[in-house]
């Protein structure tokens, strides 16, 4: 039986990792850890959440993250509706407080949502009165993703402190960047931002940058690959051709970094531009790792957001 941190856990929310504890991270992955075995068959995974409801409320695209907390909810025993943007009544211009107030009201006890305005999930908090998991806002935060990025790092190395990591490739967009950057300065780590100047010139956040990804690489410990969110520029003003030969990482690229140095990639994978196949499927990588991650960092927050949630329920 799986032992939920629930003494060090107290939110009914998962937000975001920039105002989560140290402590409170590690709950979420020492629960993680005690699911991990429930993500590769070696033993079924307990039914703390038999009978519970959860809506996975996606406004963007999502092949991952929709999937991963859908299996982490239904191994746990709960029901998993999947909500769709594109058919409901978000269409005939009603309110994201409207939307979720309805649902609410016909009985649920967990929402994960992907919203592409940042602070949604924060004001879906305030609309609701069942969880609120954030699986993504705007180019903001990932919170999941960067605990399953922590675990699956901290399972391979054993190590959480005094690491290195490199966050390499449109960093100005991705939310995974910031939600890495937040968990792991938590812990005294060195986190790096990497990419050209076109991707680095704006960020929102307090973090260490450089342009020279072949200098800060011999002290990398972890390197994490993110594409290029064409999807998100107007009129990118770079040439792909000089990205590839500055960042794309290669076999002779990650010789570079420290011995064994990890390959992490949130996806979808952009092979030929930011990695070439013989990294992306190398003895270093963990990408396929993080995925099985996932899973389990995703069982742990649901059960200990929803262990919340009935202690506040009881309580009042």
């Amino acid at each position: 039986m799986a032992k939920l941190a629930t003494d060090r856990w107290t939110r009914k929310h998962l937000l975001g990792l920039e105002d989560t504890t140290a402590d409170e991270i590690l709950a979420v992955l020492d629960t993680a850890n005690e699911f991990f075995p429930c993500c590769t068959g070696r033993r079924p995974a307990p039914r703390l959440l038999e009978g519970r409801t959860i809506l996975n409320l996606f406004c963007e695209d999502s092949t991952r993250t929709r999937t991963s907390f859908t299996f982490a909810g239904e191994r746990l025993g709960a029901r998993v509706y999947q909500f769709h943007a594109a058919t409901s009544s978000l269409k005939k211009n009603e309110s994201l407080a409207d939307t979720v107030r309805n649902i609410d009201a016909m009985g649920l006890d967990a929402i994960v949502i992907r919203h592409p305005q940042r602070g949604a999930p924060q004001r879906v908090a305030e609309y609701v009165g069942c969880s609120v998991l954030s699986a993504g806002d705007d180019a903001y935060e990932h919170p999941t993703q960067a605990l399953l990025d922590m675990l699956a790092v901290r399972r391979k190395t054993g190590r959480f402190e005094g690491l290195t990591l490199a966050l390499v490739g449109d960093v100005q967009h991705s939310r995974v960047a910031r939600s890495n950057l937040f968990g792991w300065s938590k812990f005294g780590n060195r986190v790096v931002f990497v990419g050209p100047q076109v991707f680095t010139h704006d960020l929102d956040v307090e973090v260490e940058v450089t342009e020279d990804f072949d200098a800060v690489l011999p002290e990398c410990d972890v390197i994490m690959m993110l594409r290029v969110q064409f999807e998100r520029h107007e009129h990118l003003a770079f040439d792909i051709d000089d990205y590839i030969r500055d960042y794309q990482l290669t076999p002779a690229r990650l010789a570079k970094a420290k011995p064994g140095a990890l390959v992490l990639h949130p996806g979808p994978i952009n092979r030929g531009i930011e990695l070439v196949n013989e990294v992306a499927d190398g003895p270093q990588s963990l990408i396929l790792y993080q995925a099985t991650c996932g899973v389990a960092v995703r069982m742990a927050a649901l059960s200990l957001c929803i262990a919340a949630l009935d202690a506040e329920r009881q309580s009042g």
